[in-house]
């Protein structure tokens, strides 16, 4: 009795395996192969939408940098990153538009421009960090015999690693600068 059920089981779970195999066989479509008569265009994959992430990409880059200047670090680091991603975003999605877009020489001078820019300022944070990590370094042996002497190098290394966290968060903004200018034909 108990292997007839188990045979029975096993045929209805085969007949339905079967059946849903086959419903789902019919629902897809076959890949479509162009005819070589027929040309080929990539179609663009910007819309409207991108308009809007482009818009809140600007806005947020906007924020960050008025932040940053009014001393609000962690908040414009924070904007920064979430236009770096829109950005991202739109890069992977209407690259090939903005790729075909050819630059007026005005733009060409900007992209230089920013660039620059944000390579001064990176390097500039690069620096800093390497003179803050030499000054902690300095300090650590300092902390038991001279404590006045420590906690100023202790105070030098945090002044210059949140100088340099600036410089970054700068440079970062310098070069979504460069993709804002790019991307620009999404406002219009």
């Amino acid at each position: 009795m108990t292997q007839s059920r188990y045979v029975h089981l096993v045929l209805t779970l085969l007949l339905v395996l079967g059946f849903s195999g086959s419903a789902l066989a019919q629902t897809q479509t076959p890949p479509q192969t162009p005819t070589p008569t027929e040309p080929q265009y990539q179609k663009s994959a910007c819309g409207p939408d991108h308009k809007i992430i482009y818009k809140r990409a600007v806005t947020l880059l906007d924020n960050a940098e008025k932040k940053l200047t009014a001393r609000y670090t962690a908040e414009a680091k924070s904007m920064a990153k979430e236009a770096k991603s829109l950005f991202a975003i739109l890069q992977k999605e209407c690259g090939q538009d903005q790729k075909e877009r050819a630059l007026t020489p005005k733009e060409e001078q900007q992209e230089a421009i920013n660039q620059k820019l944000s390579a001064d300022e990176q390097s500039q944070a690069e620096r800093l960090l390497k003179s803050a990590e030499e000054k902690f370094k300095k300090a650590q042996p300092l902390e038991a015999g001279q404590p006045d002497m420590y906690t100023q190098l202790m105070r030098q290394v945090k002044d210059e690693n949140e100088q340099a966290q600036k410089r970054g968060i700068k440079a970062m903004i310098y070069a979504m600068r460069t993709q804002q200018m790019l991307f620009s034909f999404l406002s219009k």
